[in-house]
């Protein structure tokens, strides 16, 4: 009887551990996606100042005061596309002008924003 007992003492613990070891493997995976996943940033707004100098746009949120500077380079892609539609056009960072609507794609790294995609939204009334 109390082999039965040991026996069966020893069987759950094992078991509980391998669960234990099971279940906080799956739950690790998803913190390294989000991790990776945080420093991808996409940022919606009109743009307020641009510096083709420096190589920046200044983005302030759509009822908002809360103001993104996005850093471009070469590597930046530049696209436009209306509202709702599937096509999307290639554009040159020279067509974004300041009041432009803009939703910029990029990463997140030491407080500044890397662009690697601007997409400048167009309106159906122009």
């Amino acid at each position: 009887m109390v082999r039965k007992l040991f026996t069966l003492f020893c069987a759950s613990v094992i078991s509980f551990s391998l669960t234990t070891v099971v279940s906080g493997q799956e739950t690790a995976a998803p913190e390294k996606k989000m991790d990776k996943a945080a420093k991808e940033v996409r940022w919606e707004g009109n743009v307020i100042r641009s510096d083709p100098g420096q190589s920046t746009l200044t983005i302030r949120q759509v009822g908002s005061n809360a103001e993104m500077t996005a850093h471009y380079d070469s590597s930046t892609r530049w696209v436009s596309q209306y509202h709702g539609d599937k096509k999307v056009n290639d554009i040159d960072a020279s067509q974004v002008k300041d009041g432009d609507r803009v939703i910029v794609m990029g990463n997140y790294e030491k407080h500044v924003l890397h662009a690697t995609l601007i997409s400048k939204r167009l309106s159906h009334s122009q």
